[in-house]
């Protein structure tokens, strides 16, 4: 693989592991000083050199260009071991049919059935919370969205215990693949306890969806789901094969829980730390009354869009040059790896006044600057269900604060997990009944809300 010229290595490498320890040992912070080496910097992946786009210009260079800038290369390798060759996934050449299939499942019309279904499994996960509970907020907001995502996307249900088994697995896998980043290759291959388990959750993975899959083909009624969009597609006269739709399954189940099951959380423990902010959110949720598809402009808009600020969900992603290019100021090779980071853009602090303060009102009258905030990505490969997820989350927490105060159980900051996404994991926070909430099993509109 080429190396790239004129660009500062950042410090603290080591032979073989390359930056793994700082970044194993503290991602975000790493990550965070590498613009004070200028537009560019070179850390290393293990035995690969990777250059680290470190200014906003040069990052929307990076996105916009979907086809000098792809998604091919050893760190992509490795994330397709998780969720195959998907959506997400996907190289240039194959990336705008699978849109194109993939599209009609998140058009407008759509949504107001999604929010019906989002704040109904919103009002199935919280109304069995009691007073005072301490609640593993990220756990219950993983049941949440898996269970939102198989009715919505899939018009399916899965037991109970499927669930929990896949939402562990899951998270196995996003935690395994962010080490198998750093690593050598070689170190996957050994028949070591955590390769093991790397490798059971994903055969377990697989078998939930290929029963997804045989279900589906099974009944092939058009649900107007994204399955049903898939099932029906036909191209150059042939219908996508098992592993086709199979790689589609990952990608939005996993797409689909871990990363809005994450920004939830944090926003709980955002919330929660924040009370007066959280009456904002909880006024607003009762006015909205929880009919339909609920505005993403308001309050609630603005708290998560300050939330995927500062905790984009992928906050590190990569492409591959396919021909040599100019970035930064700097002629790359092709075959140059590029990696960009959301979150390094997103607290630079030329682009945001205290980039690590939790401030919804920012956004007041404010639109986010296309080229400083990029939790959804940008250009031709952003996220597809960027709507999709922010009005899940907007039911999401409407459901939940209607009926729901969130209290932190210590003043001290929770650190965030950093694997293929920040995570929140362990995160634990208190419930407690808002005045007038109803008792378990009465009606729950406006529970807790003002009569």
């Amino acid at each position: 693989m080429p190396r790239p010229p004129s660009i500062p290595l950042a410090p603290g490498a080591l032979p073989v592991l390359g930056h793994a320890v700082p970044l194993l040992r503290d991602a975000l912070a790493f990550t965070s000083s590498l613009p004070a080496l200028g537009p560019l910097a070179r850390i290393r992946l293990g035995p690969f050199s990777v250059v680290m786009a470190c200014d906003p210009d040069v990052t929307r260079q990076v996105l916009l260009d979907d086809r000098t800038y792809d998604k091919e290369g050893p760190v992509i390798e490795r994330i397709r071991e998780v969720a195959g060759n998907g959506l997400s996934t996907c190289p240039h050449s194959s990336h705008r049919r699978q849109r194109r299939l993939c599209q009609p499942s998140f058009q407008g019309d759509r949504f107001p059935a999604y929010a019906e279904v989002f704040a109904a499994t919103a009002e199935a996960s919280s109304i069995a919370w009691h007073t005072g509970q301490h609640l593993d907020v990220t756990r219950e907001m993983m049941t949440l969205t898996a269970r939102a995502t198989m009715v919505t996307i899939f018009s399916g249900e899965l037991p109970a215990d499927v669930v929990d088994r896949s939402i562990d697995d899951t998270t196995t896998l996003v935690r395994g693949v962010f080490r198998r980043m750093l690593t050598p290759p070689l170190l996957s291959r050994l028949p070591i306890p955590f390769n093991r388990r790397f490798d059971e959750a994903r055969a377990r993975l697989l078998d939930v969806v290929a029963t997804i899959v045989a279900n589906r083909r099974a009944d092939p009624t058009d649900h107007g789901d994204l399955m049903s969009s898939l099932l029906g597609a036909v191209d150059d006269g042939a219908t996508l094969t098992d592993a086709e739709l199979a790689d589609q399954v990952l990608t939005f189940f996993i797409g689909g829980t871990e990363t809005a099951a994450n920004t939830l959380a944090w926003a709980l423990y955002l919330l929660a730390t924040h009370p007066e902010v959280q009456d904002q959110v909880a006024a607003e949720a009762c006015a909205a009354g929880g009919a339909g598809s609920p505005p993403l402009d308001g309050v609630t808009g603005r708290v998560l869009t300050e939330t995927l600020r500062l905790f984009p969900p992928a906050w590190l992603f990569t492409r591959t040059l396919t021909a040599d290019t100019e970035l930064g100021g700097v002629e790359l090779p092709r075959g140059t790896v590029v990696a960009v980071s959301p979150y390094l853009i997103q607290h630079r602090g030329d682009l945001y006044r205290d980039p690590d303060r939790f401030d919804p009102g920012r956004w007041v009258d404010r639109a986010p600057d296309r080229s400083a905030y990029l939790p959804f990505g940008a250009g031709a490969r952003k996220c597809i269900g960027d709507r999709f997820a922010l009005t899940e989350m907007v039911t999401a927490l409407h459901a939940v604060l209607r009926r729901w105060r969130v209290e932190p159980l210590s003043p001290e900051p929770f650190r965030p997990a950093v694997e293929a996404t920040i995570t929140a994991r362990g995160l634990t926070l208190r419930v407690v009944a808002r005045d007038a909430a109803p008792a378990v099993g009465e009606p729950s509109a406006g529970a807790g809300c003002p009569a």
